[in-house]
């Protein structure tokens, strides 16, 4: 696995594991918990491309 790909998985694997989620969505509401999820998604995404373009 190349560097990029791992670190977007170690940014994002504990954010979205489903015990992970569910305590999310009882503190915070349906609505913010898939804003939150969609924004840990996008970011890892983003951050493991760069990561791996660059270094």
């Amino acid at each position: 696995m190349g560097k990029g790909p791992a670190l977007a998985l170690l940014l994002a694997g504990p954010a979205l594991s489903l015990p992970s989620m569910l305590v999310i969505g009882g503190v915070l509401g349906t609505r913010k918990t898939i804003v939150f999820v969609s924004l840990v998604v996008v970011m890892a995404t983003i951050s493991g491309m760069f990561y791996g373009a660059f270094f």
